[in-house]
């Protein structure tokens, strides 16, 4: 797996949580104060992210930081 394809995994990831929640990218980016325009990047798998920006978002979604960083094919 290259950086690329990790990167568009854990944003896929962080979308079907952030669905899940009935959260929508602005009220989600609200929640994490940031811009939406932020969240929509991680989404897209154009942000990468330190772990402690990753825990934060997991804490916000309210799930384990391993179901940001499981991927099934």
């Amino acid at each position: 797996m290259d950086k690329s394809s990790l990167l568009k995994r854990f944003g896929k990831n962080v979308k079907i949580e952030r669905i899940k929640k009935d959260l929508t990218q602005e009220k989600f980016a609200e929640i994490l104060d940031v811009n939406p325009n932020y969240v929509a990047c991680i989404e897209c798998g154009r942000q990468n992210m330190s772990l402690g920006k990753i825990l934060e978002l997991a804490n916000a979604l309210g799930v384990e930081i391993d179901t940001l960083l499981t991927f099934k094919d």
